[in-house]
């Protein structure tokens, strides 16, 4: 999966309690921080490129974990394109909606 625009594709697939951890183990917490900090000038001329090597679903199909490698690369103006490479762990919960949302990556 390609996500484009960091701030806009990912904060859509939050939860309303949704967790993210970040550098220094920083914990943003819920949907609205999570877009607050995607919306951080460093990440408007950023991509992610990740997809799951492993999906596993609850039994009675209202969680999921995936897991996988990612690579973000972040373009700035006059400056080198930055690039971070790494392992996802995501963990996901069923909306009354019938929606898939994170609340923890």
């Amino acid at each position: 999966m390609r996500i484009l625009g960091a701030a806009g594709a990912f904060f859509k697939y939050a939860a309303p309690d949704a967790v993210i951890k970040r550098e220094n183990d920083t914990l943003i917490r819920g949907a609205e921080s999570i877009k607050a900090y995607y919306s951080q000038p460093f990440y408007h001329n950023a991509t992610a490129d990740w997809e799951p090597e492993f999906i596993e679903v609850s039994p009675d199909g209202n969680l999921a974990y995936t897991y996988g490698r990612y690579e973000w690369t972040v373009k700035r103006d006059s400056l080198p394109t930055l690039q971070f490479n790494g392992v996802f762990h995501t963990v996901w919960r069923r909306m009354p909606n019938g929606e898939w949302k994170y609340v923890w990556d």
